[in-house]
């Protein structure tokens, strides 16, 4: 008969065992971003390149989502193209370039290297059409993929979540999809009044904590496109696709209660550069 000591250990080496097997996989775990929106929101930048290349800090916001995945030891991205992919496909094939020292002799136009700030991303970079919804740039990536989990985020959006710990979550639970559940801030400040119209309380902007949205940073199983059949080029991911996952069960939340912004529009971009700029930008986890 097995003491309670002793079930204790057991249970404990084999949550160990789980979770050293999680960390240990995460490298060959890729990441998709969804890149190829119009960006409509924020014309003022979004005309002359598409929106997760406007920057932050003098580097786009793409650039940002991925070092936060990198941090953890995510390193093999997928981006799904559309609006004005070739800026993103000519950003990062001349990255080592625009990373480096180098030397040019112009009289035989030789190039030497002396040394590079690179990362290590392993970038594929996916055409998935001008005017598809998310759920057909989805489902055009599947072929990159393989038979494994993988994660998946938009590429606009920025936080402080603990992707190691949102990945133990997904494993625990076993369902086909994981979504990161956030609180948004709210926009204004909010007064309770009583029946005559005195202020009874007032509160600045704060998070509405009764309610939960999507903030992207999901993790899937392989299983998910099951929910992907037929064309999907009209069907954004947040609609039939979510439902259905939700309707079978096989859909759960993280909950994260710390740091999220979307760059959504123009104030979006100006409140995440005054944050970088001050060196108060809680989505940097690297160093």
């Amino acid at each position: 008969m097995i003491c309670l000591d002793d079930l204790k250990k057991i249970i404990f080496a084999k949550l160990l065992i789980f979770n050293l097997g999680i960390l240990f996989n995460t490298k060959t775990m890729k990441v998709v971003i969804f890149a190829g929106g119009l960006g409509t929101r924020i014309s003022e930048e979004t005309d002359i390149r598409p929106k997760p290349m406007v920057e932050i800090g003098g580097k786009p916001v793409l650039w940002h989502i991925m070092k936060m995945y990198s941090h953890y030891g995510f390193n093999e991205f997928i981006i799904c193209l559309g609006y004005k992919g070739y800026v993103i496909k000519e950003y990062f094939m001349n990255y080592f370039l625009h990373n480096s020292d180098i030397t040019v002799d112009l009289t035989n136009n030789s190039t030497q290297i002396h040394g590079t700030n690179s990362e290590p991303f392993k970038v594929t970079l996916v055409e998935t059409g001008l005017n598809t919804k998310t759920a057909g740039r989805l489902q055009q990536v599947k072929k990159y993929i393989g038979n494994e989990d993988f994660m998946l985020t938009y590429g606009d959006g920025v936080c402080d979540v603990n992707l190691k710990e949102l990945l133990v979550f997904h494993k625990k639970h076993n369902k086909t999809a994981t979504v990161t559940a956030i609180q948004m801030e709210a926009r204004f400040g909010g007064m309770d009044l009583g029946d005559t119209g005195e202020v009874i309380s007032f509160r600045e902007k704060a998070k509405d904590e009764n309610k939960w949205i999507n903030g992207g940073f999901f993790v899937l199983k392989p299983a998910v496109f099951d929910y992907l059949e037929g064309d999907m080029t009209n069907m954004m991911w947040e609609d039939e696709p979510l439902e259905k996952l939700t309707h079978a069960n096989q859909l759960i939340a993280f909950q994260h209660r710390g740091f999220w912004k979307c760059m959504d529009a123009l104030r979006d971009k100006i409140e995440l550069n005054e944050l970088w700029a001050s060196g108060r930008s809680p989505w940097r986890t690297w160093k």
